[in-house]
């Protein structure tokens, strides 16, 4: 090892690679740290920005993602996050997060995920497309309603006594999508038709001339002869527009 002035430069040497070192391994933990904060301020603005549109009884998690690597941003101590216009807190979603230091200005988005939890109707056991369900068949438990693709039923009364159009696997959320068309009446039974506006109401008798599936239009023969259309409503119920 060289020396200077009769001073070996070993010891000194030495210094300066542990310091660099140091210095090196501190920059990423200062990084990791500023991203830990962050994180965690996008968190507590997207639990916040839930809990003012959650339904209540609905418990909401949100998992924070990562910025771009690529990104080189600016030292930055006033960091505002915002919701972007047109956001839905629901599932995969992105938090906007705005520099307004002076003289540095940027905006980045950050990916989170919401899940949200809530009760929801659930196959008991495996059921089979074609069976009619019973009060045993279903429970109420607790599941993703961000992963499910429509909502799920929660009443128990909207699903017992209806057919499974599908299998659905045990612990499995029932969706209206499950099950089959209820036919409220048959092709030449007596049907009951109604209209309604705003403070009116009209009702009549009829015959129907096709079955009454539950949702579709049907044709009716009233008692004067005349031939309208409805929708089936419910037992012997035809609901007709005017």
């Amino acid at each position: 090892m060289p020396t200077f002035s009769g001073v070996n430069l070993k010891p000194l040497m030495r210094l300066l690679c542990l310091s660099a070192t140091l210095l090196a391994l501190a920059a990423p933990s200062r990084a990791q740290s500023v991203e830990a904060a962050l994180a965690a301020q996008v968190q507590g603005f997207a639990l916040e920005a839930t809990r003012q549109i959650a339904t209540p009884g609905l418990r909401v998690e949100v998992r924070v993602g990562r910025l771009d690597s690529r990104l080189r941003l600016a030292s930055c101590i006033d960091v505002q996050p915002y919701l972007p216009t047109g956001t839905r807190l629901w599932g995969n979603a992105r938090i906007g997060l705005r520099c307004n230091d002076a003289g540095v200005r940027w905006n980045v988005y950050l990916p989170i995920h919401i899940d949200v939890f809530g009760p929801a109707l659930v196959a008991s056991t495996p059921l089979v497309a074609g069976h009619m369900l019973a009060a045993g068949d279903l429970r109420v438990a607790e599941i993703n309603l961000a992963a499910t693709p429509s909502v799920p039923l929660t009443q128990p009364q909207l699903a017992v006594g209806r057919m499974l159009a599908r299998p659905l696997p045990a612990g499995t959320a029932v969706h209206g999508r499950d099950l089959r068309a209820r036919q409220w009446f048959a092709a030449g039974d007596s049907v009951r038709l109604v209209a309604t506006g705003r403070g009116w109401r009209i009702s009549g008798e009829g015959q129907a001339l096709a079955a009454g599936v539950e949702g579709q239009s049907v044709r009716v023969r009233t008692e004067s002869g005349r031939v309208i259309s409805g929708v089936a409503v419910a037992e012997r119920l035809v609901e007709v527009a005017l």
